[in-house]
């Protein structure tokens, strides 16, 4: 199988006071360049064997790990040739991380401060930086430090949340970075491009940034505002790509959570912080993650035009292989505040499992090797779910509806019932994750029997039989 990079995501944060629940949310699509590139979901226990020295099978960006590691869940590639990809997770002290949200810098920056061809990139990045942290604050300090001395390999977004705070981070050039806390009763979608707006250096609570990038960015001219330090005028592009392939998403995530806006699909000043009409819920993040422009003219499987169906680049795709949701709750004990919504392939037709993160185990199909096409594999199962709920989309519509409707409400009543454990730890959380994915995995195989024969009774070659012949 060839190899494609992971450079067309699409992500979502949210703040504590901007959730239906007090919750902390940071949730992505990972997509690929082709359809298939199967993931597998690992659970790490704490100071497994390793080697101190890292070095990334990619491009060789060495680092020396500390001796300590905690627990953590990951989602790496099945095929490591090329680095592990492990994109998401949730650790022990209660803090996740996903990444990346491959972004683009313009070609002035990069003029002065080019990308580091051996520096971090995104198929090392959670697994040097998740197990070694303890707050969201201290992974965005953790990365910033490598790449300011070891060089970043690509422009990159990373989401960083724990149950307190929610964090955007953007490496904007080889060696300098920024960030930015989501207000607690905010949210903010990302596409591929550079999104964090005006920075204020005097306020350390909200932004964090590179050791001297205002001195880097006067030296060098790169500023087209004048006083005002706006990191994406600075940094990043303004291209047909960014109108056709990346606004969009943005423009229909804030159409989903903030109807009221008036906002074009193709405009490059659509705000990074926005504020949601109503509290936001698991399933509302699930919907957006699954979403391609419905009840719009530029919904691919909709009624548009031929020109309308194709213009923008959906949020939801073929190529989606892992779409997460990483949950940190408030209103429960520690060990049961991190919660995974996991979904497999394209979350238009993929349910999210939802996983106590610190959960000791899933069931081993998740983690068993998947190069191979295996129909009873969770990652596989998917895909064949994915392609049957896209056939004849308009007829099975109640059927593909309805039962992502029942796993998500089948999900909330697999927490509450785990969330009265009296003493929760990783071994009880594990056999409770294990059993909920092996109920998982049997519903997914039950609505594709259901979506075979119904794909079977519509069938072009069918014919209506004369009661004689």
């Amino acid at each position: 199988m060839l190899r494609f990079t992971h450079q067309a995501c699409t992500s979502f944060l949210a703040g504590k006071h901007a959730t239906i629940d007090g919750s902390t949310l940071i949730a992505r699509n990972e997509d690929n360049f082709v359809a298939i590139w199967p993931k597998r979901v690992m659970v790490h226990p704490a100071d497994e064997s390793r080697d101190l020295t890292f070095i990334s099978k990619k491009n060789h960006f060495t680092t020396t790990l500390p001796e300590h590691a905690v627990h953590y869940t990951a989602m790496p590639d099945t095929n490591p040739d090329e680095g592990h990809y492990e994109e998401s997770g949730i650790n022990a002290h209660n803090v996740a991380m996903s990444a990346t949200e491959s972004a683009y810098t313009n070609s002035l920056v990069l003029g002065v401060d080019p990308l580091v061809a051996t520096g971090i990139a995104e198929d090392a990045m959670l697994t040097v930086i998740l197990p070694y942290i303890d707050s969201a604050r201290a992974g965005i300090q953790r990365l910033g430090q490598l790449v300011t001395t070891a060089g970043a390999a690509e422009t990159n977004g990373v989401l960083f949340s724990d149950t307190d705070e929610v964090w955007y981070m953007e490496i904007v050039s080889g060696h300098h970075w920024v960030a930015q806390r989501i207000p607690d009763d905010a949210y903010a979608v990302v596409a591929n491009q550079l999104a964090i707006e005006d920075i204020d250096f005097d306020d350390p609570k909200n932004f964090m940034a590179s050791a001297n990038i205002q001195h880097f960015v006067q030296a060098h001219r790169l500023n087209p505002d004048g006083n005002r330090f706006n990191s994406r005028h600075i940094f990043g592009t303004h291209t047909a790509d960014d109108a056709h392939y990346n606004t969009p998403r943005v423009w229909y995530g804030h159409k989903l959570f903030t109807p009221s806006a008036f906002e074009e699909p193709t405009s490059m000043a659509l705000p990074f912080i926005r504020h949601a009409e109503q509290k936001i819920s698991v399933p509302q993040v699930e919907a957006f993650l699954g979403s391609h422009y419905q009840e719009t003219p530029f919904d691919p499987l909709g009624n548009g035009t031929e020109q309308e169906r194709h213009q923008f680049r959906a949020v939801g795709l073929s190529r989606t292989q892992n779409s997460h949701i990483l949950q940190l709750r408030r209103d429960v004990v520690p060990a049961l505040a991190g919660v995974i919504w996991q979904a497999l392939g394209n979350p238009a037709f993929s349910p999210y499992l939802p996983v106590y993160a610190a959960g000791n185990q899933l069931d081993a199909t998740f983690a068993g090797d998947n190069t191979d096409y295996n129909g009873q594999n969770p990652y596989w199962a998917a895909k064949l779910l994915n392609i049957l709920s896209e056939d004849h989309y308009r007829q099975n519509r109640k059927l593909r509806d309805s039962f992502l409707t029942t796993m998500q409400s089948w999900g909330i009543q697999r927490l509450t019932s785990g969330d009265v454990i009296s003493a929760p730890d990783e071994m009880s959380l594990g056999v409770l994750n294990a059993e909920t994915a092996q109920l998982f995995n049997t519903a997914i195989q039950e609505q594709i029997g259901k979506l075979v024969q119904a794909n079977a009774d519509l069938s072009a070659l069918s014919f209506t039989m004369d009661d004689n012949l």
